[in-house]
């Protein structure tokens, strides 16, 4: 009698544990999707969609932007495909178990340049194409911003706020 208590006992634990573990894995996967699907509306969409979707475009303007995208990629790709060589360097260099800071230093300086470039070409590109829209237009983007920033709560999840915000 004392024995099945016993295994009733252990059953009863094992049969708890595996009800709490995959309840946490639910929940968990939720709150992602969740906070996912809250994401989607205003990042991840870049300049092409987001934001700029939502001011009513012409054709022209549409056409525009999408010459000055593609102009940016030509212009860009070889910049780019050097950023992403310098990224698979550095993960390169802390496979195999040891981490040589020396060499990761080196890598992280290079990208740093070509990052800055990037952030360059990108924000001449974001120049160009707020040049393209109207002044109606660049009104009603001013609102969205706004609109964005009450939406995040006027934050960054990374750094804090920036000075010009």
């Amino acid at each position: 009698m004392k024995k099945l208590g016993k295994v009733k006992l252990l059953a009863i634990a094992s049969l708890s544990a595996v009800v709490l573990v995959v309840g946490s894995i639910a929940v968990a996967q939720s709150v992602k999707t969740h906070r996912q699907g809250q994401r989607g509306a205003w990042m991840g969409r870049g300049m092409r969609g987001g934001v700029f979707a939502r001011l009513n475009l012409t054709v022209d303007q549409k056409a525009k932007m999408k010459q000055l995208r593609e102009s940016f990629g030509e212009t860009n790709k070889p910049l780019l495909a050097q950023l992403r060589a310098k990224r698979q360097e550095l993960r390169q260099a802390s496979e195999g178990g040891t981490f040589n800071e020396a060499l990761a230093t080196q890598k992280l300086t290079e990208m740093a340049s070509l990052q800055a470039k990037v952030m360059g070409a990108r924000f001449q590109l974001h120049q160009q194409m707020l040049s393209v829209l109207t002044a109606d237009q660049k009104a009603q983007l001013d609102q969205l911003k706004a609109q964005f920033k009450d939406h995040r709560g006027g934050s960054r999840r990374m750094g804090g706020p920036r000075d010009n915000e």
